[in-house]
Formats: C-alpha cells, structure tokens, sequence
C-alpha cells in the first residue's frame, strides 16, 4: 500500500475540484490509526550527519515510535544535538557493534551519506533487523543490488525515504491521473527539483562533507535531486524503464563545490512519454514541483499543498489545495512503523519499494554515464537483459 492510497480511498473525487486548508499535524494530536494499545516500533538511528535527521528528532511523540539508540562517533555533533534535543546520552553510541552489544532494536533508520547505506544494509539485514534509508537508495547499481540481495534474504523491508512521498499534491495528482479520462494519456512530466545550494542555504559542515563528495554522495545535484522525478516518473509509469536516458551537467559555482556537478538535466525517453528532470544546487529558490502534461490538459502540484489542475484548454485551469495524507501515513516515520508492524504489500513500483528505487539509481548511473561520454544511454544495451 502506497502512502497516499488510503487518502485516495476516503477523499471523493470532488475534492479535486474544490479548494480546501491544508492542516499542519500539531503536536496534541494522537495516532488515529492503528491500535492504540500497540507499543512503539523499536527503532536505532545510525549517524546523524544527513540533516534530514532533523525531521525524527524534532518530530512530535504521536507514540508509533521510540528511539532505543543512536549510533554517531562525530562526539561534537551528538553534544550539539543533544542540547538542541534534549535526548539522553545514554542513547548514544560509537558504533553499530557497541549498540547491539546493549540495544535490541526492531528497525534501523540511517541517516549517514549514501555511500554508508550499504554497509548499514550489510550489519543490519542477517539480524533480521528492518531498514530505512534517505533518498537515494544507494550510490550505484552495484551497491543497490547488495542490498536487495540481502534484504530478500533475510526478509526485512528495506525502505527509501523521499520528502515527496508525504505530499498531499502528489497523492491528488496520482489519483487524477489514475482517473485517464481527465488530463489524458501522459505526454510529457517535468520535475524541478532544488535549491539555491547546500552551502547556500545553511546545511551543516557535517552534512556539505560528504553532500558534496562524489563517492560518499555519489556525485552532486545530481542523485541528490535528480532521484526525486525518477522515483516520482517510475511510480507513475508502473515500473517501466525507461528505452534511452541523457544527460548533461554543469559546475557553475566550482569554487564553491569543486569536485561535483552543481546542475544537471535527466531526459528520459519511453514509448509514449518523456521525463525531463531538472536538478539544481542553483534555482534562486527551493522548490520541489511537478507538471503532468495529458492529451488534454495537465496537472500541476507546485508544492505539497498548492496545485494547478487543467481538463481543457476551453475551460482553463482550476487552482486547488491538497489536503494533507491521513495521520498515521503522514510521513516516513508513521509508514515505516506500519510497514514493519503490518507488513503490508508493496507493488513493485510503489515510491518506498525496492525495486523502484533500484531503477532509479539505475537511471542516476545511466545519467551519469551520459554526461561522461556525451551520448544517450540506450537502457537495454547499457543494462545488459539477461
């Protein structure tokens, strides 16, 4: 089950039509899902240096979870946490080893670079012991696939984390182009994704050390907003991949990020649709948009809550406001909890599953090699069918 589908079942239709408020979770409200005698999930934080970290730790207590340990070695990260957060330091620990040796946790949620998920997956999975991980999935196919291989066998839910999968916009915009008869057969999807940059923006000196270091990260602006359309493109399109990928990348500010791209554009090319995805550490804003461009008309999700929504040239568009996902699947967290306890099925293409997200550092590795040689990557001669 995809977080949205429960919303998508309870809201009519007609709510597309009509504006109403977006409702921010406050911090008295309870879990209304779920049973709520149940106990909190179990879970370990491993490292803390991705600053989206900040989004557990600052979270409200709705009671679906309960931090049993964190595991960072950085001693003046942890103490600056620790009096942003007030955590006890009894949580905390150097290393995944010294936390198992007095910690039994049920799931793991890592925010370390990208290039460390493996080596999570690879501690983590023969326990039994389920994960979660910041987008994007991995740094490279082969490291993907070492993880899938180890999470199939040791069956554990193994969960990729995106800001774009709590969007109540994208959850309206999914069901409008589950509908077909509105906007049309998909033509065209333009994702732009992005900021001004990291450092720009305030990032902390943890998190730019390895955000911007082409093996911890895997590059730049690139897998770190260029995974959002291609995990968004791959749900929409069911888990098709794509014939042909290009790509072409820029540094326009090398004395601020001198080792990785800082801006890149992904085209991707399918039999009757084209993805174009715009990655930037170099907008003059943040912004994390999505246009779905149909025969007849296009939807347009400008943020999670605000969207455009067109059926016709005739009748021009209507502006619209999402409503927010239901408590309890509202965010990483929430849906975590229920897919470890519940273990509900995912579909193969689903924005959290595996196997979406291996196409999606397969298409980062693709757009790679485009820009490196100057020439689209034709997906089954690069990605060898067996």
């Amino acid at each position: 089950m995809q977080p949205h589908s429960l919303f998508l079942k309870i809201i009519p239709y007609i709510l597309f039509l009509v504006s109403s408020s977006f409702i921010l979770p406050k911090n008295n409200v309870k879990n209304t899902l779920g049973n709520a005698d149940s106990k909190p999930l179990k879970v370990a934080i491993i490292g803390l240096t991705h600053d989206h970290v900040h989004w557990v730790l600052g979270r409200e207590n709705i009671g679906d979870i309960e931090i049993v340990g964190i595991v960072e070695p950085n001693e003046t990260l942890v103490a600056r946490y620790h009096k942003q957060y007030g955590f006890s330091m009894n949580l905390v620990y150097k290393s995944m080893t010294t936390m198992m040796q007095e910690v039994k946790p049920e799931a793991v949620m890592a925010f370390n670079d990208i290039h460390g998920h493996l080596e999570v997956v690879e501690f983590f999975a023969p326990k039994g012991i389920h994960i979660m991980v910041e987008k994007p999935l991995a740094v490279n196919v082969a490291h993907a696939k070492k993880m899938m291989t180890l999470a199939k066998k040791h069956k554990i839910h193994l969960m990729t984390n995106y800001e774009t999968s709590w969007y109540g916009s994208n959850a309206k915009a999914f069901d409008i182009i589950e509908e077909g008869n509105t906007i049309g057969d998909i033509s065209k999807i333009v994702f732009n994704t992005g900021h001004p940059g990291p450092k720009e923006i305030g990032c902390s000196k943890e998190f730019l050390e390895w955000l911007t270091d082409p093996v911890l990260n895997g590059g730049g602006a690139l897998p770190d907003f260029g995974c959002y359309g291609a995990n968004i493109a791959t749900y929409i399109i069911k888990g098709e991949t794509p014939k042909t990928v290009t790509c072409v990348t820029q540094q326009t500010k090398p004395d601020i990020y001198p080792n990785v791209e800082d801006d890149a554009i992904i085209v991707l090319t399918y039999p009757k649709t084209q993805v174009v995805i715009q990655a930037s550490w170099n907008w003059t804003y943040g912004r994390k948009d999505m246009t779905v461009y149909g025969k007849n008309g296009y939807v347009f999700c400008q943020n999670n809550e605000d969207m455009q929504f067109m059926t016709n040239v005739k009748d021009g568009p209507k502006s619209l406001k999402a409503l927010p996902l239901l408590k309890g699947m509202h965010d990483p967290f929430a849906y975590f909890s229920k897919l470890v306890r519940e273990d509900f099925p995912l579909k193969r293409y689903d924005l959290a599953s595996m196997e979406n997200n291996l196409i999606v550092v397969q298409i980062l590795e693709a757009a790679k090699h485009a820009e490196e040689t100057g020439e689209t990557v034709v997906w089954d001669e690069y990605f060898k069918l067996e």
